[in-house]
């Protein structure tokens, strides 16, 4: 691939914090951004040179979108996959393309994909109807997750089943769609790594984060993470092992429980810049978001060296007022209405 010229225009697809971010460090290595969403005044289009406000499936959009870019990416995995192959079908140069979403946005193509690459996952089972649930049930040894395929995120789209529930109910409470049921697993904590791959197949990787989730939302992630180095190393092993089979261009987060043994199993993937990367910006030469500009251009890979040790915290709704400790490093989303659960912004603190 061409090194993407400066003064080139990236699209991207999605408007929250995550596409702001984006189009933030985009500006700053030189490019111009226009954004495709359906939000009204969302965090991405008020700081874009251009916005579309529509649909992600709207024909026109996307070919008034097309024309406009140089070069497509995404700011989040549930943009519909058909969305990416009209515009690679107008012409459009699309990274990552629709294989990595296509095996990201359904949990059961994930693990499958994931066992085949040689990366463990917990023990589950497809479920499409009640009888499956049943099935799955009866072969379940000790607690269990029902989660839907699509389109769960922040603990959305989930249920945990223990001995004795009506399998009726609890399908019916996540309204009959496609799921798995993943066993519970005992562990010791769950990391995450957050890399680049870049249109050259050039790799790199961040130091893996130590995440602590309350009621389903990422609450902090810090680094240095506070196991054996193997254990580290071994995740960012498995992460390369993924990104590598995947074909990924862009950043990929790989999220891992760490059990007790020191053994991981992959919990999900998502083939973008990512919540738990958020401490990078501030705490390494090179942030997610440049990295991932940087990837999908095909420039060189920024290094990942770590500047300090770090801890991210997400603001949600009930925290946007909550008071800082000075050094507090404060990134907000420009959101306009604080609603509790909400993300709001993070802050970044050196420990």
């Amino acid at each position: 691939m061409t090194a993407l010229p400066l003064g080139s225009t990236i699209g991207i697809l999605g408007d929250g914090q995550l596409g702001r971010m984006l189009a933030g460090a985009a500006a700053r290595l030189g490019f111009d951004v226009v954004i495709l969403g359906p939000g009204d005044h969302s965090p991405a289009s008020r700081v874009a040179a251009h916005a579309i406000q529509a649909d992600y499936t709207d024909k026109d959009a996307l070919a008034e979108f097309s024309v406009r870019s140089d070069l497509v990416t995404l700011e989040f995995e549930n943009v519909p996959v058909s969305a990416l192959n009209m515009l690679l079908d107008m012409g459009a140069t699309v990274h990552p393309g629709p294989k990595s979403l296509e095996i990201c946005q359904d949990r059961h193509f994930e693990k499958s994909f994931a066992r085949e690459t040689g990366v463990p996952t917990a023990d589950y089972w497809v479920v499409d109807s009640v009888d499956d649930l049943r099935a799955a049930m009866r072969e379940l040894q000790g607690g269990g997750i029902l989660k839907t395929r699509r389109d769960g995120y922040d603990g959305h789209g989930q249920r945990r089943l223990k001995s004795g529930d009506d399998p009726i109910t609890v399908y019916g409470d996540l309204d009959g769609v496609p799921c798995i049921l993943e066993a519970m697993v005992p562990f010791a904590g769950e990391v995450s790594v957050v890399l680049a791959r870049s249109a050259t197949g050039e790799i790199k990787a961040y130091d893996p984060a130590e995440n602590v989730h309350t009621n389903g939302i990422l609450h902090t992630s810090r680094v240095p993470a506070r196991f054996d180095e193997a254990v580290l190393k071994s995740a960012q092993s498995a992460a390369t092992q993924l990104i590598t089979a995947l074909g990924h261009v862009g950043v990929l987060a790989c999220e891992f429980f760490v059990l007790e043994d020191g053994g991981l199993l992959l919990n999900e993937m998502a083939p973008r810049v990512h919540n738990s990367g958020h401490w990078t910006p501030e705490a390494c030469l090179t942030g997610q978001f440049e990295q991932h500009i940087r990837a999908i251009a095909g420039w060189p890979l920024g290094p990942t060296d770590r500047l300090f040790d770090a801890e991210m915290e997400n603001l949600l709704g009930e925290d946007i007022y909550k008071p800082l400790a000075p050094g507090d490093m404060v990134t907000l989303y420009g959101k306009r209405e604080a609603r509790a659960g909400r993300k709001m912004g993070h802050v970044v603190r050196k420990t």
